[in-house]
């Protein structure tokens, strides 16, 4: 087989994986594992114990098809700003890797599988608030709010803690106050998270025209109301603590002092924003990020030891 012969055998193998790639790639599979990250220690949470693998496997792929549902309709929808935002503009369907319409499809076909396996898997209580999480995120936070309001970030804001209600309803059926606080938690979390995305993106988000935080307000207003969030993420941690009598030690010290670590670090990206140096807003995202998993470690393991 020729050189030439071989290059013609292995486009279409290529074409396939880079379609493939591109489907995997519109349900945004970074931000559906840090949604899962707090699915699972509310599990346990409600449990008492481990839930059953089982059940976390049903509960942990049905909030995935979830998750990934909406982020492909964000992702259908916003298609036309996308093209606008150095971020964004190799996403799936600027690049021209996967249709509009087919990407719909998908992303339908991903909420019904969601919700056909949450029913049968689960209760009827997680697979509404799968349902309603989905609608919050897709319609109301994509189509309605994002374009139209600065406070876009905290209705978002709703549906991204939605999955510790979700994992605490598979589990028992209800909800509970340490469901509450814990959801509580990852709200507030998410301002100061998002924010200093956005603060990262701000000349993309102001050339497609979405009235971001960063975008609308100055930099010192953006850095003093993540610094309010995540002072209210720290409280929220210390109230779910109060509530939550599986938790112990680790998340007394460990709660408190990733809550604080996140206090502090949103005050130094405030304080470098007034000093005119380069304020460096992603080292305030990583951070929280690392706080959030590392909180939901501290959960698991109060819980299992």
């Amino acid at each position: 087989m020729t050189a030439v012969s071989e290059q013609r055998s292995a486009a279409p193998a290529r074409r396939f994986a880079t379609v493939v790639g591109g489907y995997v790639a519109l349900t945004k599979p970074k931000l559906v594992e840090l949604l899962l990250v707090t699915t699972l220690p509310a599990m346990m949470l409600a449990a008492d114990g481990w839930p059953g693998t089982g059940l976390v496997a049903a509960t942990l792929v049905g909030g995935m098809f979830a998750a990934g549902a909406a982020n492909v309709v964000n992702c259908w929808y916003d298609r036309d700003i996308d093209r606008l935002m150095s971020r964004t503009v190799d996403r799936p369907i600027p690049a021209g890797v996967v249709s509009p319409t087919a990407a719909l499809v998908f992303g339908g076909v991903l909420a019904a599988a969601s919700l056909a396996l949450l029913w049968v898997a689960t209760t009827p209580l997680a697979t509404v608030l799968a349902a309603v999480a989905i609608l919050a995120y897709s319609v109301v936070y994509t189509m309605v709010l994002k374009r139209r309001t600065v406070h876009n970030t905290v209705f978002g804001a709703f549906p991204g803690a939605a999955p510790v209600l979700i994992g605490w309803a598979a589990m028992t059926g209800s909800l509970d106050w340490p469901a509450v606080a814990f959801f509580a938690v990852v709200f507030c979390w998410q301002m100061p998270h998002f924010w200093a995305l956005a603060s990262r993106f701000r000349e993309d988000y102001a050339r497609a025209g979405v009235p971001m935080l960063s975008v609308v307000a100055g930099p010192v207003s953006v850095g003093r109301q993540s610094v309010a969030w995540a002072w209210a993420t720290l409280g929220a941690t210390l109230l779910m603590g109060s509530l939550t009598p599986q938790l112990g030690w680790a998340f007394a010290i460990g709660g408190g002092a990733l809550g604080a670590w996140y206090v502090a670090e949103s005050h130094q990206w405030l304080n470098r924003i007034r000093s005119a140096v380069p304020d460096r807003p992603m080292r305030l995202f990583s951070v929280s990020i690392t706080q959030m998993t590392l909180l939901s470690v501290a959960i698991a393991i109060d819980v299992l030891v």
